[in-house]
């Protein structure tokens, strides 16, 4: 009995979770699922892979569904193996998107219960956790695989400080358990994010240790460490070999040329420019948008109502009101500097001032790790605003790798709940005196926030550099009055939301106030400064993210309806690529029915990138000649999409008779730019050892496709001369397997991205198979770490139960 009452409060948050969760995504209990414009991209860019997956009933690494050939190592591939994400389904029982905000849930609450915070305040904390702006706007977003990891590290975290707690059986078992379901959540940022904050933890420790001269157990602390990332690391080793491997074809890793699309020599050598890492930077007044949601406008466009200044203007204008209460449903009213922000990050007021009030309660020392992680994630956010983010690009260990810099703010939305919620609970510890001696230094602070932020309101214009081209784009000329209605509604938000975190504010302070001088039993104190929070949070996260997101699950699965052009495409049987001129290339739209040369993903082939920039966006069809482009969708006259047939197309694979022979990549991208890819070939000397340089190819030479597969592809040759054949395959040398009548070959690159083959003359057979080695090594490791972690969780589990029935005994 004494044991089911310990359990009861665990298994009663377990259970308000999962109520919880359903309850803020309720459509999902009518069947309906979320449409999230990130997944909508994703389901494009893996429709081949998951036919694939359904005819054959097994996995291919590859897919030609988009940029013209990828590996699917980021689209969702499964492997042997995998039982970390086998697990992890098992904690998403919940119909996605429930499934991440019960992880957010559960994971804060195991953090605040490690940090040794009571369960019903625990419970409360993972709500103020879970329901911060941000982590629910991404999750509107489709970015699921940032909401993943974002859900498991709070988790490890928790496991970490156990084990910097000399609790080194739980601890590591947590630290391994929850870094293996971190890492399969495949959202490397995040994890690098993570990195940092448990770098600033780790740093604190150790100095402890060491001043304390425990060299004994800050070895068995990195001992502990150790295993638990062997281990961690060893069963997603499939997925992050693979990645690694990847990684060096994609945008993310440096290029071979040096001279940039505009034909100026590159400033720096980063896979990625300082300007394009720092694209998304916070301005330092945004900062407080934190505290004050809709401080620099909210989100992109916010619903201000048929009542706002640009509501009644339409009506001044001639506008029913009818037609302006719909526009003033999607008002442009960010006037920030990002290009752009669904909506404000916005913590909490009532987060905040409980953070404050941790400042002057908690005296652990734990608090400064924090404190940091919260300092340096601020600070860091700002990017190109503060000259810290340009150190970090250019010296620290792969910083540079990650764009979007404001994502490091997440760490912020870890630590501020995390330490309001040990400051509240040190709040309930004091005597009388101090408790009221607390609040009012708190108080004091978070009223002069406030009371700052209306002073700086007379300093500030509203004006974002972007309302002559909205004007413009609503009424087809700048229209001065229009923007003086939008700046006056700016404005007006400014003012309501600075009032309304008043409120929150005043609202908290005065139940702790009651509670200080015994009028409020601490319980329901923390029900209600709970209840408070949710509400202030809810009630702005609804704005973003509500039942409108919602739609019936057959749009979810089949996203995209073929047009006209599509239909008319998928008549023709052979194999080919499209290329849709309006915003195709970055789009998974055409990927859905179609072999296309463009596509939607964070970490594009580098190369096929490259050949974008610098030859298609320039019009050279030459480049769409050999990429195999037969159709093109272009807009009619209607705006209707309309299919042109490209006869120029130079078809699955041709003999050339010449090699035109460079030294450099930008040697051979400046080669496409003149050359005839139907009768050369572009090849790099690196190569060149290897074939000649012109060949005889007479009328009857012919390449035809015998078998195409996304992972497999045979051709039948003829030629009655040696021979040098390009294909319109992009050239990846990892995991394919060439065979020449059955005997082993070696492609080459040619024409800076396809692939190239030397072949005798007479009949052949000519095999490409996608047969990675990195999946079978990297499965064997994984099943390796797996059973190891198996062996280590199932001893460690009885070493603890066996400890605490001798205790007991």
């Amino acid at each position: 009995m004494k044991n089911y009452k310990n359990y009861l409060p665990h298994l009663l948050a377990f259970i308000g979770f999962i109520i919880l969760s359903l309850a803020y995504f309720n459509p999902v209990l009518s069947g309906k699922e979320i449409i999230q414009s990130d997944i909508v991209q994703y389901t494009g860019m893996a429709k081949e892979q998951m036919d694939y997956r359904t005819k054959y009933e097994e996995e291919s690494y590859w897919t030609n569904s988009a940029f013209g050939g990828m590996p699917t190592y980021q689209l969702g591939a499964k492997y042997p193996h995998n039982y970390v994400k086998q697990l992890d389904s098992v904690l998403r029982f919940l119909p996605r998107p429930a499934d991440y905000l019960f992880l957010y849930f559960i994971g804060f609450y195991i953090l605040l219960l490690c940090l040794k915070v009571r369960p019903l305040k625990a419970f409360a904390g993972a709500l103020l956790f879970g329901f911060s702006t941000y982590l629910i706007v991404i999750i509107g977003a489709g970015h699921n695989a940032k909401a993943h990891a974002i859900a498991y590290m709070p988790m490890v975290l928790a496991g970490v400080l156990l084990v910097f707690r000399k609790r080194y059986i739980v601890g590591g078992l947590l630290t391994m358990v929850a870094a293996a379901l971190e890492i399969g959540a495949n959202h490397f940022q995040m994890t690098y994010y993570l990195l940092l904050l448990l770098l600033a933890a780790a740093v604190f420790y150790t100095i402890d240790f060491i001043k304390k001269k425990e060299y004994k157990e800050l070895g068995k602390v990195m001992a502990v460490f150790l295993v638990a990332a062997i281990v961690a690391i060893g069963s997603n080793a499939t997925n992050l070999m693979a990645t690694s491997e990847y990684a060096g074809f994609s945008t993310r890793s440096k290029s071979d040329l040096t001279i940039g699309a505009d034909g100026l020599p590159k400033p720096s050598d980063n896979a990625m420019s300082h300007e394009y890492i720092t694209e998304y930077s916070y301005g330092l007044f945004e900062t407080f948008n934190l505290f004050v949601p809709r401080l620099m406008g909210g989100g992109d466009v916010e619903n201000l109502g048929v009542d706002s200044n640009v509501g009644k203007f339409f009506v001044a204008v001639g506008a029913s009101p009818a037609e302006a209460a719909e526009f003033s449903k999607h008002v442009l009213t960010y006037w920030g500097n990002q290009p752009g922000v669904a909506a404000p990050a916005y913590i909490g007021a009532v987060v905040i001032f409980l953070f404050i009030l941790a400042l002057f309660t908690e005296h652990r020392k734990i608090k400064y790790v924090f404190i940091t992680g919260i300092i340096f994630s601020i600070i860091l956010s700002w990017g190109h605003n503060f000259f810290l983010t340009d150190l970090m690009i250019d010296y620290f260990p792969m910083y540079n790798k990650f764009r979007a810099v404001t994502s490091i703010q997440v760490i912020a939305e870890i630590c501020f709940p995390a330490l309001a919620l040990l400051g509240l609970q040190s709040f309930f510890n004091l005597n009388r005196e101090k408790r009221l001696q607390k609040l009012k230094k708190a108080s004091i602070v978070a009223g002069s926030v406030i009371v700052f932020l209306f002073i700086c309101k007379g300093f500030l214009d509203f004006a974002s550099e972007k309302d002559n081209y909205y004007s413009t784009r609503v009424f087809g000329q700048i229209v001065p009055e229009f923007i003086k209605a939008l700046i006056e509604d700016r404005s007006a938000m400014y003012t309501s939301d600075l009032i309304r975190t008043f409120i929150y504010v005043a609202g908290a302070a005065g139940i702790l106030y009651f509670f200080s001088i015994e009028k409020l039993k601490m319980q329901y104190t923390v029900i209600f400064i709970g209840a408070l929070a949710v509400i202030d949070l809810v009630s702005l996260d609804l704005n973003y993210v509500n039942k409108d997101n919602f739609v019936e699950a057959s749009q979810v699965k089949t996203p995209f309806q073929p047009t006209a052009a599509d239909q008319k495409i998928l008549q023709d049987t052979t194999k080919f690529r499209v290329f849709e001129l309006s915003g195709g290339f970055n789009s998974a739209r055409t990927s859905y029915f179609h072999h296309s040369l463009g596509g939607y993903h964070a970490a594009k082939p580098k190369k096929i990138q490259e050949l974008f920039d610098y030859q298609i966006a320039k019009n050279n069809h030459q480049v769409l000649n050999m990429m195999n482009v037969k159709y093109v969708i272009d807009t009619d006259d209607n705006q209707q999409p309309i299919a042109l047939e490209n006869p120029e197309a130079n078809g699955n694979a041709w003999f050339v008779s010449q090699v035109e022979k460079v030294a450099t990549a930008d040697e051979a991208m400046q080669a496409l730019t003149k050359g005839n890819t139907k009768t050369t070939a572009v090849v790099e000397n690196k190569f060149a050892d290897k074939i000649a340089q012109k060949y005889i190819v007479d009328s009857l030479a012919s390449v035809k496709v015998a078998d195409y597969r996304s992972d497999y592809i045979k051709y039948k040759t003829n030629n009655a001369n040696d021979g040098l054949v390009v294909f319109s395959e992009v050239y990846y040398p990892k995991g394919w397997k060439i065979t020449i009548d059955g005997k082993a070959a070696e492609m080459i690159e040619a024409n800076y991205t396809l692939r190239a083959l030397p072949l005798p003359k007479g009949n052949h057979t000519v095999e490409f198979k996608f047969e990675p080695q990195v999946i079978k090594t990297g499965s064997t490791i994984a099943l390796i770490s797996n059973i190891a972690m198996f062996i280590l969780l199932i001893g460690g589990i009885f070493y603890l139960f066996r400890s605490s029935n001798r205790k007991e005994a």
